[in-house]
């Protein structure tokens, strides 16, 4: 487990049922506002999917899924890690054009996640997808994307404010946006980890976009995993606010162009993954069947926690804790859902 801990002092500014009011409202008003602004639609999503097609997410590509057997089905399923290739599969398959996409409720389950005060076996993120053009496959079209999602983020949190004015003394999160790269925070930080530069650097520049994770970087070890399949490693980024009840780095959001047919070639060679290529997502993919996108995650426990002032993913979200983080909670009067 990595360090958990509820801050000195610490105090929820919202009781248990003002708390899933707000997260109510926080949920609805996000996602509208998110699908207006990206031009997105919603869709049903699945919870598992079929073993064989190579839908699944491998993450950091050790992490196993839950699996089980469907007999009157004759197949085995997986419980969705993320749905980032089933989305690009779903825009495909409801032919949306460019300018066009889906959003989606996902519920997965990792089930070798190291639960802390921001992670859970239990995830539930809005996943987003939309189809782009060729001339959008660019560092710029990516940004614009980033300061459109703060954007929604910021326009949301005004709102639960009005509605729970109890809310207002914490920090508002900043439209103006940092974009820097993982080289340049190696660069600046060369003797920090990956964590402690994330930490070091959104401290003073509270609403960051660090971008290009999933490559090594000069050091010869990337700043963090990502799946060679859906982001394209020179095109993706997480969206990072300052935290000030935890007082560190704090990702929102997960996103990125994703891989054409030359960069999942690059990348599957690169991340050892070649046996990838006869699975039918892949196998589409690099014969061009399937649209060029843009997508990602963003976590509904983790805006919620931002948005609310929470110090532990447990006080806004249901889910399965240690002994040892249920006693912390007790004695600090921090109640888990």
């Amino acid at each position: 487990m990595d360090q958990f801990y509820i801050p000195q002092g610490y105090a929820p500014r919202l009781n248990l049922y003002d708390t899933q009011k707000a997260i109510g409202l926080l949920k609805r008003l996000f996602e509208d506002t998110l699908g207006g602004a990206l031009n997105l639609r919603r869709v049903s999503a699945p919870l598992f999917v079929e073993a064989s097609t190579g839908l699944n997410d491998d993450l950091n590509g050790v992490e196993r899924p839950v699996t089980f057997d469907i007999p009157a089905a004759g197949r085995d399923a997986q419980v969705v890690h993320s749905l980032a290739k089933w989305k690009r599969m779903a825009l495909h398959r409801y032919q949306f054009s460019v300018g066009e996409g889906l959003y989606t409720d996902m519920n997965a389950i990792r089930r070798d996640e190291q639960p802390d005060n921001l992670h859970s076996v239990y995830v539930d993120q809005w996943d987003w997808e939309k189809v782009l053009a060729p001339r959008d496959r660019n560092l710029e079209y990516l940004q614009r994307t980033v300061s459109t999602i703060v954007d929604a983020i910021c326009q949301t949190q005004t709102t639960i404010r009005a509605m729970f004015p109890q809310l207002s003394p914490l920090p508002g999160i900043s439209r103006e946006i940092s974009f820097v790269t993982t080289q340049e925070l190696e660069d600046r930080f060369p003797v920090l980890t990956p964590k402690e530069r994330e930490d070091a650097w959104v401290k003073d520049h509270p609403t960051t976009f660090l971008m290009q994770i999933g490559g090594a970087l000069k050091s010869g070890s990337p700043h963090d995993g990502r799946a060679p399949d859906y982001d394209d490693w020179t095109l993706n980024g997480d969206i990072l606010v300052w935290n000030t009840v935890l007082g560190r780095a704090f990702e929102l959001s997960s996103m990125g162009i994703r891989v054409d047919p030359a960069a999942l070639d690059r990348q599957l060679s690169l991340a050892g993954c070649d046996d990838r290529r006869t699975l039918p997502f892949h196998k589409s993919l690099l014969a061009g069947e399937l649209p060029l996108t843009v997508g990602g995650g963003i976590g509904q426990s983790r805006l919620c926690m931002q948005l609310l002032g929470k110090a532990h993913i447990g006080e806004v979200q249901a889910s399965v804790w240690d002994e040892e983080t249920i006693r912390v909670c007790q004695e600090a009067g921090v109640i888990l859902l």
